[in-house]
C-alpha cells in the first residue's frame, strides 16, 4: 500500500513538473501564413498634359509651387507639384491594349533634395473580370528601382482586402509619359 502511494505521488509531481515547464518554456507564436491569398501584375500609364496634349492626357498638374507652373514640372525634384490622374490599367506593358480599369487618385512630389513623391489612389474596375476598387497609400522614392506602398482597403470583389503592391517603373518617356508595373500580394482577402 506504502508503495502504490508513493507512486501516486511520484506520478502528481511529473505531471505537476511537466506543466510547470511547459508554462515557462518559450511561447508558442501563432505562426500565420506569409504566403499571400491573391495576386495581381497590372500596368498603369500615366500621360501628363504638357499644353499641348490634351487629346492624350490621362494626368494633369493641380498644384505647383509659386516658381512653377500648371503645364511644367518644377525645378528641384518637381517639389511641391501635385498631380491628379485619371490613367488606364491593362494586363500588359502595352499603352493600346484594351483597358481593365483606370487608376484614379493623386500624387505630390513632396522632397526638395531627393526625387520622390507620396501616392493616393484606387484602381476601379467595371468589367465581366473583375467589379470594386483597391485603395493604395505611401510614399513612392522613385530613384529606387522597386518600392512597397500599402494596399488599404477595397471594394467589391476586393472587399476589405489589404496587402503590399510592389511598384517599379517599367517606361519613361521625359516628362510627359510613365508606366508602372504594379505587382499586388494581397494578405487579407475576405
Amino acid at each position: 500500500m506504502k508503495f502504490n502511494h508513493q507512486i501516486s505521488i511520484l506520478f502528481q509531481i511529473t505531471i505537476f513538473s511537466l506543466l510547470i515547464l511547459g508554462c515557462f518554456s518559450s511561447p508558442r507564436k501563432n505562426i500565420r501564413s506569409r504566403r499571400p491569398c491573391k495576386e495581381m501584375v497590372l500596368y498603369f500609364h500615366d500621360i501628363i498634359y504638357n499644353g499641348h496634349n490634351e487629346k492624350n492626357a490621362t494626368s494633369v498638374i493641380v498644384g505647383a509651387p509659386a516658381w512653377g507652373n500648371h503645364t511644367v514640372l518644377a525645378n528641384k525634384n518637381h517639389f511641391g507639384n501635385v498631380v491628379v490622374f485619371d490613367d488606364p490599367i491593362t494586363l500588359d506593358n502595352d499603352l493600346h491594349s484594351p483597358p481593365v480599369g483606370r487608376a484614379q487618385g493623386f500624387y505630390i512630389y513632396d522632397k526638395q533634395d531627393i526625387f520622390t513623391s507620396w501616392l493616393g489612389f484606387s484602381f476601379v474596375f467595371n468589367s465581366s473580370a473583375h467589379v470594386g476598387t483597391i485603395n493604395f497609400a505611401g510614399a513612392d522614392p522613385l530613384m529606387n528601382k522597386t518600392r512597397d506602398i500599402s494596399v488599404i482597403g477595397g471594394t467589391g470583389d476586393f472587399f476589405m482586402t489589404r496587402g503590399v503592391a510592389t511598384l517599379m517603373t517599367d517606361a519613361f518617356e521625359g516628362e510627359v509619359y510613365f508606366r508602372l508595373r504594379v505587382d499586388i500580394k494581397f494578405y487579407e482577402c475576405w
